[in-house]
């Protein structure tokens, strides 16, 4: 286990953040959302203590702990105040190295699962975004949200989980631990029981490899549009291409167009849908940080009436971007975007231990964010309308909205 501390004044506050390689992209294609069952349950006990017991170390102390499932790996979070480091830290060892994994609380968060999706189902974007994730990707292992599916997750037991379980003390991890902390805590996490047998930060390129193999070979485009139906006046438009790893060079290419195209009042987006022609009440760019193939959508919500001139509007856009250089005072701004945007993700304790956990566990740098602010300054208008053009032609589109909007959609998309 690879452990970064960031030592920064934070009034007696730390973050730690444990990042473990894999996460719902590889869920077996059957049991869509095993990771995510596995990580909640192992909040509800590990080493010596039950449910309730750990619910009451972590709730006196007034610290917060949580275990989330992301694409790419599964996220142990702490907070809490320096002096209660010792006393808490251990519980993250026992997670990994002893989970109870008892049969009632598993049970019990199956049902909160399946609750989770239900919810999620009632937002006409998420039906948006789950048809073009699954039009662009498949069964492959970013075409499915990590709560996964119901079928799926009726279909789990808690054997199931057993051997992901153990498989976690020996993924490559990443604790990053950011604030204020005793000066000795990473010795202190190397010599401690509960976190003995926990692999070394060995990367298996080979592994590495062959996950990159296994979602190019899955992304096969059988479709260019896909609709959602349902009895709403509302329109969901979202239109967008998979496209390159974080770590590949022209990755900030494409950062600067989602800061030109979707990011604040200034953005190409808010300037054409909100203020030139009002047919929008949201729109932006998504555009998240993904070990591999990383999606790059514009997305807006709009009326029935204003559905065809919303999408026409969107293409526009997206060929705005593919057919013109950005101009130099543009360009200039959109850097200036860029920077601000990593500064306010990172304002935090949490957020500083995150993403340096992300992104070292991700195969990066520490440096990683250093090393593109020093190249941002020398890039140029040309390359971003190259990079443009090599991974942003022929998008996707995915529509929810009534029956009657989706076919006069349908009828007048081209890609």
């Amino acid at each position: 286990m690879n452990i970064i501390l960031d030592k920064i004044y934070s009034k007696n506050i730390m973050s730690a953040k444990l990042w473990i390689e894999d996460g719902s992209r590889n869920d077996p294609k059957d049991k869509k959302g095993i990771h995510q069952l596995l990580s909640s349950t192992m909040l509800r006990g590990c080493g010596p203590y039950n449910n309730k017991e750990i619910a009451e170390i972590v709730e006196n102390c007034g610290a917060n702990l949580n275990f989330d499932t992301y694409e790419d790996g599964l996220l142990i979070s702490l907070k809490c105040v320096e002096n209660d480091a010792y006393k808490l830290i251990p519980l993250i060892g026992w997670m990994i190295t002893k989970p109870i994994l008892q049969r009632d609380q598993f049970e019990l968060e199956k049902d909160l699962t399946i609750k989770a999706i239900k919810r999620q189902k009632e937002s006409t974007y998420q039906l948006a975004f789950d048809g073009w994730r699954k039009m662009v990707y498949g069964d492959g292992p970013y075409g499915h949200d990590p709560l996964g599916s119901i079928d799926d997750i009726n279909k789990i037991n808690k054997e199931h989980i057993l051997p992901i379980a153990s498989s976690l003390i020996h993924r490559k991890k990443t604790l990053v631990i950011s604030g204020k902390f005793p000066i000795n805590i990473d010795e202190y996490i190397e010599n401690r029981i509960e976190f003995k047998g926990i692999s070394k930060n060995i990367i298996n390129q080979n592994k590495t490899f062959k996950n990159i193999r296994k979602i190019e070979t899955l992304y096969k485009q059988r479709t260019n549009i896909c609709t959602h139906s349902l009895n709403t006046k509302q329109v969901i438009l979202l239109l967008g291409k998979a496209t390159i790893r974080y770590d590949d060079k022209s990755d900030i290419l494409l950062r600067l167009l989602s800061c030109y195209l979707g990011y604040g009042m200034s953005s190409l987006l808010f300037k054409v849908l909100r203020e030139k022609y009002g047919v929008v009440y949201e729109a932006g760019v998504y555009h998240p940080i993904r070990e591999n193939q990383t999606p790059f959508i514009m997305h807006a919500s709009t009326s029935e009436e204003k559905g065809n001139m919303t999408l026409q509007l969107l293409k526009e856009c997206w060929e705005e971007i593919i057919n013109n250089e950005i101009s130099p005072e543009e360009l200039d701004l959109v850097k200036i975007k860029y920077r601000g945007q990593i500064a306010h993700s990172l304002q935090s304790i949490s957020q500083r231990a995150e993403h340096k956990a992300h992104l070292l566990g991700i195969g990066l740098s520490k440096d990683h964010d250093k090393e593109i602010l020093q190249r941002l300054e020398s890039i140029t208008s040309k390359e971003i309308k190259d990079a443009a053009n090599r991974y942003l032609k022929n998008p996707l589109l995915s529509v929810c909205s009534n029956k009657e909007v989706i076919r006069k959609i349908v009828k007048d998309w081209k890609p």
